[in-house]
């Protein structure tokens, strides 16, 4: 006799009694579907099927409790609205230094269980947030046998310039990759510079790897730079940067600069910013942005409206914005018609 024979032969009062009896057994005192089988000689098909209907009687009633500081709604909300693959929200007191290191935090437990051994992964130089990341990494071998590639020019001044190199460098080391460097600054001077130094040969090798990068790691910027993106050298004149935000640019990522809505401003200074391209960019598999904060949070909104990264790890209160149908920047009248590169 089938399972289903079994139950239809029931009474509803004798069904119901033993629909309570398995689920108290089971989900009460923890008692293994095997061995409620073997105590009521019933068959294992049959036990699963009262279950469901013990669900289905609301005889049982599973809830999930989430711990304080976890919000997936949130998540789930920023996932739907702008078609990331994952969203990962941290519970961050309202101070940018502290931030920086939660962020840090949460970014290094999202890389040390997702890193595949051989990945080829891409980091961005003059990022507080991903500084933070490798400061809290734990070493791994997951990352064996892959590469960490820098994918914007770090040199700059000698201080700031240890930043960019220890970055790459540690990361590979924390996972047991190989480092690759970017011999070059961020920023040169003019377009004939940035040719120059593209051509070189070492220059070139690390440019030759871009459409490798499994994984790319991304600070979002907003217009003004960070203390260690501005004490590094790599940077735009303040002349340059009222010129940015005369036509529209709101923020970057890699120093590429986008407008709100997230498309590419056409700008000559891209001309003179040795890295990747965000169109090379969007060819890797997981392109993570790691960003938060009132200072950032329009910069945040149109990269993801750009889709110019599909993970996004950032704070509460920046992420119960992101998910408003306005921006917190007013609209400025007259704003130039911006197009992709």
């Amino acid at each position: 006799m089938h399972d289903g024979d079994t139950i239809a032969l029931m009474s509803r009062q004798d069904e119901m009694r033993l629909m309570a009896k398995v689920a108290r057994m089971y989900y009460g005192l923890g008692i293994r579907q095997q061995e409620i089988t073997t105590r009521l000689n019933i068959h294992q098909s049959t036990i699963s099927r009262l279950l469901k209907r013990a669900r289905e009687a609301n005889i049982v009633r599973i809830s999930v409790s989430m711990p304080s500081g976890i919000f997936p709604e949130l998540e789930e909300g920023l996932e739907e609205k702008y078609g990331l693959s994952e969203a990962i929200v941290v519970d961050c007191l309202p101070d940018e230094q502290q931030m920086v290191k939660d962020l840090g935090n949460a970014a290094a437990f999202y890389l040390e269980t997702t890193i595949k051994e051989g990945e080829v992964l891409g980091i961005s130089s003059w990022s507080r947030n991903l500084l933070a990341m490798v400061d809290s990494l734990h070493p791994t071998q997951r990352g064996n046998g892959g590469k960490v590639i820098q994918i914007l020019g770090g040199m700059g001044s000698p201080g700031a310039q240890g930043h960019a190199t220890s970055l790459t460098q540690r990361l590979a080391y924390l996972l047991g990759a190989a480092a690759v460097l970017l011999p070059a600054p961020g920023v040169v001077g003019s377009p004939e510079a940035k040719k120059v130094l593209e051509k070189d040969e070492y220059v070139r090798q690390v440019l030759d790897l871009f459409p490798k990068i499994d994984t790319a790691l991304v600070g979002i910027g907003s217009l003004q730079p960070s203390k260690l993106l501005a004490s590094s050298g790599n940077r735009f004149s303040q002349n340059e940067i009222r010129q940015l935000h005369a036509i529209g640019a709101v923020g970057d990522i890699c120093l590429r600069f986008f407008d709100a809505e997230g498309h590419l401003v056409s700008t000559p200074l891209h001309n003179r910013v040795i890295g990747i391209e965000l169109q090379a960019l969007k060819s890797a598999k997981r392109v993570v942005g790691v960003a938060g904060g009132p200072r950032k949070e329009d910069a945040i909104r149109a990269a993801l409206r750009g889709k110019w990264i599909n993970v996004l790890i950032t704070d509460k209160k920046t992420a119960e914005n992101l998910l408003k149908e306005t921006d917190s920047r007013p609209s400025r009248p007259g704003r130039r018609k911006t197009s992709r590169e």
